[in-house]
């Protein structure tokens, strides 16, 4: 009965408020989905327009959307316009963007395991608006505003840390040294404060803050924005977890937000990757302990669902990042959690396998699993006939036609990889059905030239036919 109360309460006053700011009926009164959020939307339609009513229960937190949208318009960015408020009943009339935010657009023209043109279109063009918010208005906003820090600083690292070890690591039950954990968070806060910290932080700056509207990026949700480095947003938009964008479109991003940075001020790419990974990880991090809080602890099943892609990324950071700083307890901590089939299975999506099959040399060791994963199988191939004793094809490969029909010939060999086949097939299927996303397959011979070479390429060609997978083939003993 209390809500009821309360929600007709709010109708009433956001019809007053509309009223009075344009002087037209109230035709049409909906209450739209707020999500984690404890704002509230209501779209209200007269005769001539639609706009935006909401109510947020923290006056602080008000003042600091409407007063940084009032500056952000009158500096021309692409942001809603503030119609009406009243600070006493938390209420305020703003622009309606329309329904759809950019992960809604993205989800819908996504084909296959790309992104749509019009999609990596609005997000270059996403990315090139960022620095005008970051650097062009960040020199002329009132951080009076900002509520609850004004700056990203070592202190609000250490709350984004801790609030991952709490909501996500202790409640997902993970095993971790805490002592050793909390010194590496101290070690990953005194590095990132090393970076520049003197720009406007959007804090939230994510695929569903972003509205399209007439095929152009419009932004919402900065009320958490403060002072701190550049690197923060564009980590926040590029590892945005349930995005689950191509890491080669990652990159090609950061290259064109880097340029529309560097068309404002100088950048050192240099410096400024050096510390964007670890951005990228303490990001992750402070989603990770909101995924646990909404999830884990509130049993709000819809935040569970993007555990997986943050695993999907940590997979691919744990591969690529480079790091000035040691940090081996969270690297032990991020292994754990890549492995683990328990945070795998929260989505109903299922996350594209990649099979990576290499050849090697026994000479020079077998190789290691760079993804911290740990899931995969070595085949030694000595056991099969060597066509390497033989003179005439002692300087060919694996690959070359004289050795695949010498390797074809033998009984022996087809014999075996059928075996292997079987046993890869297996781990295959349990992989896509667990959402694993990485499964390293080797095969050594003594050489790393011929057997090795020629059993990686049969692998590849029959997961190529049989699954729906991705294959990265390398040879070692090539290289």
């Amino acid at each position: 009965m209390e809500k009821t109360e309360t929600t007709s309460t709010l109708e009433a006053s956001l019809r007053e408020l509309f009223h009075s700011r344009f002087g037209e009926k109230v035709e049409g009164f909906t209450a739209l989905r707020s999500d984690g959020s404890a704002r509230r939307y209501h779209r209200i339609v007269s005769a001539k327009r639609t706009v935006i009513g909401a109510h947020g229960p923290d006056p602080k937190e008000n003042a600091a959307f409407l007063g940084f949208s009032k500056q952000f318009k009158s500096m021309g960015l692409p942001v809603p316009e503030i119609y009406a408020e009243d600070a006493n009943a938390g209420i305020y009339l703003e622009e309606d963007l329309g329904e759809t935010n950019l992960f809604e657009f993205l989800s819908k023209g996504r084909t296959g395991n790309g992104f749509s043109e019009e999609t990596v279109a609005l997000y270059e063009a996403a990315v090139r608006v960022l620095p005008q918010f970051q650097i062009t208005a960040g020199k002329k906003l009132d951080y009076s505003l900002c509520y609850p820090r004004a700056k990203f600083d070592r202190q609000s690292m250490v709350w984004d840390l801790n609030h991952f070890k709490y909501y996500f690591l202790t409640l997902s039950k993970s095993r971790f040294d805490e002592q050793a954990v909390e010194e590496d968070f101290n070690k990953l806060a005194d590095y990132l404060c090393e970076a520049e910290q003197d720009y406007f932080l959007y804090r939230d700056f994510q695929s569903r803050n972003i509205m399209v509207r007439h095929g152009r990026p419009f932004f919402i949700d900065y009320q958490g924005g403060r002072r701190g480095a550049l690197q923060y947003d564009i980590a926040s938009l590029l590892y945005d977890a349930k995005a689950d964008m191509p890491f080669s479109l990652r990159e090609r991003l950061l290259s064109c937000y880097m340029d529309a940075v560097g068309e404002l001020i100088k950048l050192d790419r240099e410096k400024f990757l050096g510390h964007f990974h670890g951005y990228v990880f303490i990001r992750i991090m402070q989603a990770l302990g909101t995924y646990g809080l909404r999830g884990f602890y509130e049993r709000k099943a819809h935040f569970l669902r993007s555990i997986p892609y943050a695993m999907r990324n940590l997979e691919y950071l744990l591969r690529t990042a480079k790091l000035p700083v040691e940090l081996p307890a969270l690297w032990e901590v991020f292994g754990g959690l890549v492995g683990s089939p328990y945070l795998r299975q929260f989505t109903d999506a299922k996350l594209r396998l990649t099979v990576r099959v290499q050849s090697f040399s026994f000479r020079t060791g077998a190789p290691q699993d760079s993804r911290g994963h740990g899931g995969g199988y070595v085949f030694d191939c000595r056991a099969l006939p060597n066509p390497g004793r033989f003179e005439r094809y002692a300087t060919l490969t694996g690959k070359d036609p004289e050795v695949i029909d010498f390797l074809d010939r033998e009984q022996a060999v087809h014999s075996w990889l059928d075996k292997v086949f079987a046993i890869v097939d297996q781990s295959v299927e349990n992989y896509q059905s667990r959402n694993f996303t990485d499964l390293l397959i080797a095969f050594g011979c003594t050489g790393g030239r011929h057997r090795s070479v020629y059993c990686a390429e049969r692998l590849a060609e029959h997961l190529r036919s049989k699954f729906d997978v991705d294959i990265e083939a390398s040879h070692l003993g090539l290289e």
